[in-house]
């Protein structure tokens, strides 16, 4: 069992779940929000908190000290945010791009680095990704920012994974469709079921898995 959890980026929906169910399974968990609302919802869990916004420089490396000389065994990056709705070849606005790009992809290059160095040995490193990035997987052009924004944290997973390769096992996950605030009402999963399954995976990676592009239940995704 996970005894050190670190996830990055908990104020609500898979996050806070994921602080929800690794408490009740016994782990110290240290988890991240940028608002007040979610840094008291992460300690109503009997969780640490740590006000962190992967969105700017100096918010990301508020990360930085207080997790000097940890070893996590599993750290988890699911900050992430949509974007525009687009259905089409909309462009973003300046604004749009920004907000994504900053926090779904500049937001990993950020944090991960110091997340590397407060792994355990044989820890396990997730990003929360989507089978929206995947190109081999796509059939339609909708919220085409956020399918970039994905494929790119990919590309960062990958670079991740040869860099720990040897020190811990990476891989980017699918939650599945998510009845959360992003994924709205009209969703396959419940919550509390992708968090479990993904739960699961981690604890089962192997090492041929590593560097990998994952479902939620642990079958692999193609990029």
């Amino acid at each position: 069992m996970a005894s050190k959890v670190l996830i990055v980026g908990a104020s609500r929906g898979i996050g806070l779940e994921f602080v929800r169910q690794y408490r009740e399974a016994g782990a110290q968990v240290t988890a991240t929000a940028r608002g007040d609302e979610g840094l008291a919802r992460i300690q109503a869990l009997g969780a640490r908190a740590l006000r962190v916004d992967v969105a700017s420089a100096a918010g990301a490396s508020a990360l930085a000290w207080p997790v000097d000389g940890e070893a996590f065994d599993v750290a988890i990056l699911n900050a992430g945010v949509y974007g525009p709705r687009s259905t089409g070849l909309q462009t973003p606005t300046q604004a749009e791009f920004d907000a994504v790009m900053h926090t779904n992809v500049l937001g990993a290059l950020r944090v991960l680095p110091i997340v590397a160095e407060a792994l355990a040995p044989g820890a396990r490193l997730a990003v929360i990704s989507s089978r929206m990035g995947s190109m081999a997987l796509r059939t339609n052009p909708s919220g085409w920012l956020y399918r970039a924004s994905k494929a790119a944290l990919n590309s960062v997973l990958k670079d991740v994974s040869l860099a720990l390769a040897g020190r811990a096992l990476c891989v980017g996950l699918h939650p599945g469709w998510v009845r959360t605030d992003m994924g709205g009402g009209d969703a396959d999963l419940d919550v509390a079921e992708s968090v479990a399954t993904m739960r699961a995976t981690l604890a089962e990676l192997t090492p041929a898995e590593h560097g990998g592009f994952l479902n939620h239940d642990g079958q692999p995704l193609a990029w």
